[in-house]
């Protein structure tokens, strides 16, 4: 398979803080990375820099061979890094496709005016649940819909930006064991399309579930990168609380 991102040396300070140090790693397309690790262990901090909040204090950044320095989530968003939050970033008053196309709103004219053409939003909003195989309708409320349904709504933005790399922050926190099985499948999706995913969770069966590797990272440095088959989630918890040092 294709690197898609390559990190290279990554590290971070903040004052005299080490939050990452000499972190390596990459993704390939298609492929989907699972990022574990305990609470302060860097995870986070290493999101931000990919997602061009954060600039990493040393090291590399490649997208499809070409080497970025993000200075703003938007030079992210344009080489086609986006990312879903734990939250979604969802307005629950407005309907699913206006979520979609959030602050890309299509218009057309009237007369002299410019009027957000709904109908076109709800046409490719609901192609793009298609894609996903998401029971998720374009007229439906946010605010009435379960967990899975708002995660198939905050991929669709991320299919509607054309992503190559799509950043999921704990998409399977507080929802339902189905709203689960629905949150994977719309990775699996993903992933077929030939986008890479980095999932970020701490829950070990559902990174099992669907990660084709796995990165531990502990302290701030990176303890393990192996495909998913070749280890377990005994290994990855001994990884994570330093009863194993390296894998």
């Amino acid at each position: 398979m294709v690197e898609r991102l390559k990190l290279t040396g990554i590290s971070k300070h903040f004052g005299a803080i080490r939050a990452l140090h000499d972190v390596s790693l990459s993704v390939r397309e298609g492929e989907v990375l699972g990022l574990m690790g305990d609470n302060g262990a860097g995870k986070s901090t290493l999101v931000k820099i990919i997602a061009g909040n954060f600039r990493p204090s040393s090291g590399d950044i490649e997208l499809d061979g070409e080497s970025r320095d993000f200075h703003h989530p938007k030079d992210a968003q344009r080489a086609g890094i986006e990312i879903v939050y734990q939250d979604l970033a969802l307005c629950d008053n407005l309907t699913a496709a206006s979520n979609v196309y959030l602050g890309r709103e299509l218009r057309r004219s009237l007369g002299p005016l410019r009027i957000i053409d709904y109908g076109r939003m709800h046409r490719r909003a609901g192609e793009l649940f298609a894609l996903l195989k998401s029971e998720t309708r374009p007229r439906d409320l946010v605010r009435k819909m379960s967990g899975g349904q708002r995660q198939a709504v905050a991929i669709a933005r991320t299919l509607l930006a054309d992503a190559k790399v799509v950043l999921m922050d704990e998409p399977t926190a507080a929802i339902s064991v189905r709203q689960v099985a629905e949150v994977l499948e719309l990775i699996r999706r993903l992933r077929d399309r030939g986008i890479s995913v980095i999932l970020i969770s701490h829950r070990t069966p559902d990174v099992f579930g669907v990660s084709d590797r796995i990165a531990v990272l502990r302290r701030g440095e990176l303890v393990a990168c192996k495909p998913t088959a070749n280890s377990s989630p005994e290994e990855v918890t001994g990884l994570i609380t330093g009863a194993i040092e390296a894998a």
